[in-house]
């Protein structure tokens, strides 16, 4: 079975996710916006919503990535994580599909191996919605 999570409404720029954005200032602002550039970048066809308070990456309605900010870190979370390669051992979480990486601002972040989660989480989804 192939579980991919969908929402309507996905739109190339969601305006909502540019006011979380901005209500999300300083380190950890700047965190999850850098992140969260990195997700859209991964293909033309990536669409947008908020979902439960977080900006949301999807491929048309199959939502693959998603930030949210906290109060001491950053999240940057996949829908289907527990079934990425991780060699680097970045993805926490112990659901049965997502898991994400915590980000602090103090704390160096192996930003090559997270950009290769990215990417394959993105690369996942597109399989995953080709084999539809």
């Amino acid at each position: 079975m192939n579980q991919v999570l969908r929402f309507s409404g996905s739109v190339e720029r969601d305006p909502a996710i540019r006011v979380w954005m901005g209500e999300h200032p300083g380190e950890l602002g700047a965190i999850a916006r850098d992140w969260f550039d990195v997700i859209r970048g991964c293909g033309d066809d990536v669409r947008e919503l908020m979902h439960d308070g977080q900006p949301t990456a999807c491929i048309a309605d199959a939502a693959f990535a998603y930030v949210d900010a906290f109060t001491a870190h950053v999240n940057v979370g996949f829908f289907r994580g527990a079934e990425l390669a991780d060699p680097a051992g970045l993805l926490e979480g112990t659901g049965k599909y997502m898991r994400h990486v915590k980000l602090k601002p103090d704390d160096d972040v192996d930003a090559e191996s997270l950009a290769k989660l990215v990417e394959s989480a993105y690369t996942d989804m597109k399989r995953r919605l080709e084999d539809e």
